[in-house]
C-alpha cells in the first residue's frame, strides 16, 4: 500500500473477487473492437496495463443487437461465433493478472447507420439519421438481447459487464423526457421511463448468475434540456441495485450536450460531488469519473468520501504504468493525460483507431516496440520542444548516449507557451514529465545554448535529430512593423496588450490567444466560475443539472479574423472545437471570416470583408494587433550538417510548420528514436 495514497490502494471486496486498489480503467472505444483481426492488438493494449497494476478495466462498447452498433460494421456481441476474438483479449488480461468487463452499449439514436432505433422518432443533433420508434415487442426483444450479450460475455472469459446507461445512448433516451415521448408502459411517467433500464439489469443478472460482476453506468447529470430530475436519478440508482447491479458508475453529460465534460479546460474532478450525492442513497459501491488524471486527485476524492472507486480512461492511454508508479510513490514520473482529445476521441469519432498525443504507443503496442538498441550510439537532439523531448528520452531509454541542446533557458518549446493559455495549464504536466525523464535517463541537457553546426560536428555524434521548431510567420501587410503589432508568442509571454485587440489568424493558435486575452481567471482553477460560465449546477437544483450560463465578461474587446470564408475554427479538434467557439462567443469575441488585410496604421487595422464595396471599407480601431498567421520552420543547421555528411533526422515543426501539431511531433520524435 502506498503511504501517500492509502485510500487509493485500499482493497475492495467486490462480488466473487477482491480488487487490490480503487481504480477502474474506464471504457473507451479504441477502434480495435470492430474487426476480430485486431484482437491481438487489443489484447496487447489491455495486457500492458494489467501488468502494471490495473485491477479492473472495461472494454469499449459492444452492441447487444445489430440495430445498436455505433457505426455500420461496428462492434457487436450477439453470437457465439464471435467469442474466439474475445478470448484472445480476456486470456491475455488474466495472464497479466488483471480483470476485465465488457461494456454493453446500444447506441440508440446516436447509431450512424440507417437502421437505428430509439424510444421516439427524435433525431439527435449530432446525427444525420432519424431513428425509428421501437415497437413494444421490439423493446422486449432488446431486453432479451442484453441478457444474451451478458451470457456471451461470460462465455468469452470476461469477469463482468458494464451496462451503458448514460451519455445519451439508448437506455438514457428511455429515461429522459427530452427523448421519450411514449405513452405506453415504457414512457409517460418516471416509473415507466425507468422500466427499460431496470429490466435490462434484471435480464443480465438472470443470464449470468450471482458470481459475475454487473456495473451500471448511471447518468447522474444529463446536462441537456429535458433531462432527468435528481429524484429520478436516485430512484433509478436504487432500482438497478435491487435488480442486481454490483456497482454504479457515474455518467456525466450526453454527447449532444453543449457543456464540456472531459476537455482540458474542465477543472479536475469537476463532477465528483454529483457521485457523492448519490452514494448515501444506495447500498452498493459507486464509482466517480471525469477529469481525474493524477493520484493526488483520486486520493482526495476517495478520502473525502465522494465515491468508493475512481474511473479513469484516457490517463491509462497516456501512461499504462499509472498504477505501478503511484503505488511506488513515483507520481512525478507519470505521463499525465492533458485532456486534449486529439488522438483519442477525435480519432474514434472520425473512424480512426485511437492513440494518445503524449503517448503514441497507446493502441500501437505491437507495432511501436521500444526495446534496447542493438548498439549504443551518440545522439545529439537540437531543440527541447515536444518533438525533441520525445526523441531524447526515447533514445536514452533504449540505451543511447544523448545530448539535448536548447536555445532557451527552459524546455517545452510551444508547450511552454500553450500552458499559459487559460484552460491549458495541464500542458505543464507534460513538461514536468519530460524533465523528470531527462533526469532519470541520464540525458545531458544544454540549456541557453544556441548550438552551431560546428559544435555538433565537432561533438562526434553518430546521429543528429533536428527538432528546432518554428518561428511565427509575419504576413506581408503594409504596416506590419507598426509598434502595435506583436506575435502570438510575444503576447502570451507578457508583451503589453491593449483593451481593443485584433487577432490575425483563426486557427488553433488564434483561438488560444483569443481565450488568453478574454479571461481574467482560468476555468480550470476556479470550479465555481467554470460552472457559471457553462450553466452547470448541482442536479438536485435543476433537471439535468443545467441552468442559464453566466460567463464573466471579457476585460478586452477582441476581434478574431480569418482570411477564408466560412465558420471560424473549422479545423479545430472534432470533439473540442465547439467548446472553444462557444467560449469565445460567451466572451463577446467578434469572429469575422472572409477578411482581406489592407494596412495597419495609427488608426488601427484596415480590412475588407466579403461583400464590402471597396478596399478599406472597415477600420478596427484597435490598440494591439496580435499575429497568429502561421509559422515558418527553423532549419538553420540543416544544410551545413548534411553537407558535412552528418546523419540528420528532421522532426516536428522543423519538418512541417503547418498549424502546430504536437501529436505529430511527439509521434515523430518517438519513432525516430525507436529506429536508431
Amino acid at each position: 500500500m502506498s503511504e501517500r495514497y492509502p485510500h487509493l490502494f485500499t482493497p475492495l471486496e467486490l462480488g466473487p473477487f477482491t480488487l487490490p486498489n480503487r481504480i477502474v480503467m474506464g471504457s473507451m472505444h479504441t477502434g480495435l473492437e470492430d474487426d476480430p483481426a485486431d484482437a491481438p492488438r487489443l489484447a496487447a493494449y489491455f495486457a500492458e496495463r494489467a501488468r502494471a497494476g490495473v485491477a479492473l478495466m472495461v472494454t469499449g462498447g459492444y452492441a447487444p443487437h445489430a440495430n445498436g452498433v455505433l457505426d455500420e460494421g461496428g462492434s457487436l456481441l450477439d453470437d457465439p461465433s464471435q467469442l474466439p476474438a474475445h478470448r484472445i483479449v480476456t486470456d491475455a488480461v488474466h495472464e497479466a493478472g488483471g480483470r476485465i468487463a465488457l461494456q454493453v452499449l446500444h447506441a440508440g439514436r446516436y447509431s450512424k447507420q440507417p437502421g437505428l432505433v430509439a424510444p421516439s422518432a427524435i433525431r439527435a443533433p449530432i446525427n444525420t439519421y432519424v431513428p425509428r420508434p421501437l415497437e413494444e415487442h421490439e423493446i422486449r426483444e432488446l431486453v432479451d438481447s442484453y441478457g444474451r450479450c451478458a451470457a456471451l460475455a461470460r462465455a468469452g472469459g470476461y469477469d463482468g459487464i458494464e451496462i451503458m446507461g448514460s451519455e445519451g445512448y439508448l437506455i438514457n433516451t428511455f429515461l429522459a423526457p427530452r427523448t421519450n415521448h411514449r405513452e405506453d408502459e415504457w414512457g409517460g411517467t418516471p416509473e415507466n421511463r425507468r422500466r427499460f433500464a431496470v429490466e435490462v439489469v434484471e435480464a443480465s443478472r438472470a443470464a449470468v448468475g450471482e458470481d459475475f460482476l454487473i456495473v451500471y453506468r448511471l447518468s447522474m447529470a444529463d446536462l441537456v434540456e429535458g433531462g432527468q430530475s435528481w429524484e429520478e436519478v436516485v430512484a433509478l440508482g436504487k432500482e438497478v441495485e435491487a435488480a442486481g447491479a454490483d456497482l454504479i458508475n457515474t455518467g456525466i453529460g450526453w454527447h449532444e450536450a453543449r457543456v464540456p465534460t472531459i476537455a482540458t479546460s474542465v477543472p479536475r474532478a469537476a463532477f465528483t460531488s454529483v457521485t457523492a450525492m448519490l452514494r448515501p442513497a444506495v447500498g452498493i459501491p459507486v464509482i466517480t469519473s471525469n477529469r481525474i488524471n493524477m493520484p493526488e486527485v483520486a486520493e482526495e476524492v476517495l478520502a473525502r468520501g465522494d465515491a468508493d472507486m475512481v474511473s479513469m480512461a484516457r490517463p491509462f492511454l497516456a501512461d499504462p504504468e499509472w498504477i505501478s508508479k503511484a503505488a511506488a510513490d513515483r507520481a512525478d514520473e507519470i505521463n499525465t493525460c492533458i485532456g486534449c482529445n486529439q488522438a483519442c476521441l477525435d480519432h474514434v469519432f472520425s473512424g480512426r483507431p485511437m492513440s494518445c498525443l503524449v503517448n503514441p504507443r497507446a493502441g500501437r503496442e505491437t507495432e511501436l516496440v521500444l526495446g534496447p538498441a542493438p548498439a549504443r550510439r551518440r545522439v545529439a537532439v537540437v531543440g527541447a520542444g515536444p518533438a525533441g523531448l520525445a526523441a531524447a528520452v526515447t533514445a536514452a531509454e533504449r540505451g543511447h548516449a544523448v545530448e539535448l541542446f536548447e536555445a532557451n533557458d527552459d524546455i517545452g518549446g510551444q508547450f511552454a507557451i500553450a500552458r499559459r493559455i487559460p484552460g491549458k495549464e495541464e500542458f505543464a504536466e507534460t513538461i514536468r514529465y519530460y524533465a523528470r525523464r531527462l533526469e532519470l535517463t541520464g540525458v545531458t541537457v544544454h540549456l541557453g545554448e544556441r548550438v552551431t553546426a560546428r559544435r555538433i560536428l565537432d561533438g562526434g555524434f553518430d546521429e543528429v535529430v533536428l527538432a528546432t521548431g518554428v518561428e511565427p510567420r509575419m504576413p506581408d501587410i503594409p504596416g506590419i512593423d507598426h509598434p502595435m503589432v506583436v506575435s502570438y508568442a510575444e503576447a502570451v509571454l507578457g508583451a503589453p496588450v491593449g483593451e481593443r485587440v485584433a487577432v490575425i489568424g483563426a486557427g488553433g493558435i488564434g483561438v488560444d490567444v483569443s481565450e488568453f486575452l478574454t479571461h481574467t481567471t482560468s476555468p480550470t482553477t476556479d470550479l465555481a466560475a467554470w460552472r457559471r460560465e457553462w450553466g452547470v449546477t448541482q442536479p438536485d437544483l435543476a433537471a439535468g443539472a443545467l441552468v442559464a450560463p453566466e460567463p464573466e465578461s471579457s476585460p478586452r474587446q477582441v476581434y478574431l479574423l480569418q482570411r477564408t470564408p466560412g465558420r471560424i475554427g473549422s479545423r479545430l479538434g472534432l470533439t473540442t472545437g465547439w467548446v472553444h467557439r462557444a467560449a469565445l462567443a460567451a466572451k463577446g469575441v467578434e469572429q469575422i471570416a472572409g477578411v482581406g488585410y489592407v494596412r495597419i496604421d495609427d488608426a488601427g487595422l484596415h480590412l475588407t470583408v466579403d461583400g464590402d464595396d471597396g478596399p478599406g471599407a472597415r477600420v478596427l480601431a484597435v490598440d494591439t494587433v496580435v499575429v497568429c498567421a502561421g509559422q515558418e520552420p527553423v532549419r538553420d543547421l540543416l544544410d551545413a550538417l548534411r553537407d558535412a555528411g552528418a546523419s540528420v533526422h528532421v522532426i516536428g515543426g522543423a519538418d512541417v510548420a503547418a498549424e502546430l501539431d504536437a501529436k505529430r511531433a511527439i509521434d515523430q520524435g518517438t519513432r525516430v528514436a525507436a529506429a536508431l
